[in-house]
């Protein structure tokens, strides 16, 4: 369970370094919390944005965990031919996923363009899981 919550963190951390470098790709949420908590109006707009990047993270987690197996047994051939590259494209088409998937949830994920957002995108959210991931596993061993 630590394990699969580390997981959503990190990709709801890379899916908002994505969004901030990226102008075609935005996640949106509907008020989860309202804006009376605590007095101050700026702190629910905030807490609204965390949990739908963490809602996101969720979604992108299980589209990895379910799908992308599936899609990289049967474009082996391809990925073979390619050295590996194909890899690229199989990861923004789970994004692509995400996206279609959350546009049926009140947090929708919109990513303008499949060649250069959702490519550009995947190959940020991969560099900044490994680098995190690479933090993490660093921690540990001490």
């Amino acid at each position: 369970m630590r394990r699969f919550v580390i997981q959503v963190v990190v990709n709801a951390l890379a899916l908002w370094v994505a969004g901030w470098i990226l102008p075609g790709m935005h996640i949106e949420s509907a008020s989860v919390v309202g804006s009376d908590i605590g007095g101050a109006e700026g702190s629910a707009g905030t807490i609204n944005t965390v949990l739908a990047y963490l809602f996101i993270g969720v979604v992108f987690g299980v589209v990895n965990s379910l799908v992308k197996p599936i899609v990289k047994l049967l474009s082996l051939p391809v990925t073979i031919l390619t050295l590996g590259l194909f890899t690229v494209v199989i990861n923004a088409a789970m994004l692509w996923l995400t996206a279609w998937l959350s546009s049926y949830t009140p947090v929708t994920m919109t990513i303008d363009d499949f060649f250069w957002t959702a490519i550009l995108a995947a190959l940020i959210i991969s560099v900044v899981s490994m680098i995190v991931g690479s933090v993490g596993r660093s921690d540990a061993r001490r």
